[in-house]
């Protein structure tokens, strides 16, 4: 017979937190099987320096995370482990005993002999394993993990949280652009271990990109944009300031510190629209899109008359799907399913569309979305693209399937639909502080209809 699981009891999450004068301190009983091991006395008592309860929680944890990391040490004498896990233990170990760790180096040029002091007094205070004494006195050294293996520390356990609402393909981009600049760097200067990282190969990295944003006349013209080599540069910055710090090292900079290139000046480029003419004579004319795949076809007329994005369009989904309502509607908001889940551009990107024209049809022959192309919006992007260019429904090479976005807000204008509406709908950032829900669902409906383009049933 199964037995069922018992749950834990839940801990206390004011645990080993006191209040005096407002101000909350780290305080537990020292435990019985450590009195005369660690001689810090009966009680551990240390000021989190904070009134507020949410962070004092924050400090506790880490305090309590190092006492336990600690005793173990102190009853067992510790365990091969590898180079970076013993390095994080250190640090943690040392601010067990109240110090931040430093190198033995950086502790040998300490001006302050009682911050010397402060360290040997600490190993005195406790019968010290050896792990003890390297943590304190600077015995581990960081490891040298090369930059390669630091990106794949930094992606798959220091940034997990950033990726955890994306989905499998979200995920993949976030990557895909961050592991760019890793590849740009090593192939410049080496996988070098990256704390031997100087400030002359982040200005290599720099001249690099300079190149390639802003040539010299006799080279040639510009091939890449500012924001690429930023990019690039940020992500690299990011990557050495985080990595140090989930090592708990303290960095005074990184070798990438204000390495930028100024996008003042420069329009940004904007795709072209199409002509409504275009869209109706070409796009939408029967037989022109008859030999792409029924969803992709109708992914494509969606994206005529809701101006959403490809990837927002191919991953609604019947839940967001509204037909059986007064004003049938589409709702692009992120997908918070645990097995499933999906992330959208910015806050302002949650919106309400209404569905007016070739749209309404297209979602009443697709009332569960487009399954064929969920999660799989490059796909998407990359069939239809090279369909409209092989036949040749784009008017110039510039021309792409997000092109039809700028259409729906270039009609929207000309329209004279209310500048906030269009917006809304787009879903662009406003300005001001938000009043209100933007308008009722009848009169965004009303106002799309001004620019509901005429379609032939048969195309759907």
């Amino acid at each position: 017979m199964r037995k069922e699981a018992v749950a834990e009891p839940a801990r206390d999450p004011d645990r080993y937190l006191v209040q005096r004068d407002g101000i909350f301190y780290y305080h537990r009983r020292m435990p019985a099987k450590m009195v005369g091991i660690d001689d810090r006395g009966r009680f551990i008592r240390k000021s989190l320096g904070t009134d507020e309860r949410r962070l004092a929680r924050a400090m506790r944890d880490k305090l309590e995370d190092a006492d336990k990391t600690l005793w173990a040490v102190l009853l067992c004498g510790g365990e091969t482990r590898s180079a970076l896990d013993q390095y994080r233990d250190a640090v943690r170990r040392a601010e067990a005993m109240g110090v931040s760790y430093l190198s033995n180096g950086q502790v040998a040029g300490f001006q302050n002999v009682d911050s010397i002091l402060k360290r040997v007094e600490a190993l005195e205070r406790v019968q010290a394993a050896p792990a003890v004494a390297d943590a304190l006195l600077g015995g581990v050294q960081v490891p040298p993990v090369k930059v390669s293996k630091a990106f794949d520390l930094y992606a798959d356990e220091i940034m997990a949280h950033e990726v955890a609402g994306k989905s499998q393909s979200q995920r993949r981009m976030w990557k895909k652009v961050k592991q760019r600049a890793v590849n740009n760097f090593v192939a410049l200067v080496g996988d070098k271990p990256i704390g031997d990282v100087t400030r002359e190969d982040g200005l290599t990295f720099y001249r690099f990109w300079l190149k390639r944003i802003a040539p010299p006349p006799d080279i040639g013209a510009a091939t890449h944009s500012a924001s690429a080599g930023n990019r690039d540069l940020g992500n690299m910055r990011d990557l050495y300031r985080r990595y140090f710090a989930h090592l708990g090292e303290e960095q005074k900079g990184t070798p990438f510190d204000d390495l930028r290139f100024s996008e003042r000046g420069k329009r940004r480029r904007k795709r072209p629209s199409f002509e409504p003419k275009w869209i109706t004579d070409q796009i939408m004319r029967p037989g022109a899109l008859a030999s792409l795949d029924a969803q992709a076809r109708r992914c494509v007329l969606a994206l005529i008359e809701t101006g959403t994005r490809p990837s927002e369009i191919c991953n609604l989904d019947e839940t967001v799907i509204f037909l059986d309502t007064p004003v049938p509607y589409i709702r692009i908001t992120p997908r918070e399913d645990a097995d499933d889940p999906r992330e959208i551009k910015t806050e302002w990107s949650v919106r309400d569309v209404p569905l007016v024209g070739v749209a309404l049809e297209v979602f009443k022959k697709n009332p569960q979305g487009f399954p064929r192309y969920r999660n799989r919006e490059e796909a998407l992007s990359a069939n239809l693209n090279k369909f409209f260019k092989t036949h040749k429904l784009f008017p110039t090479p510039k021309h792409k399937i997000y092109s039809l976005r700028h259409s729906f807000e270039d009609r929207m204008k000309e329209a004279g639909i209310d500048s906030e509406l269009r917006k809304i709908l787009m879903g662009h950032t406003i300005e001001r502080v938000e009043y209100g829900t933007g308008g009722s669902l009848q009169w965004r409906r009303d106002e799309l209809k001004k620019i509901a383009l005429p379609f032939d049933p048969e195309i759907v």
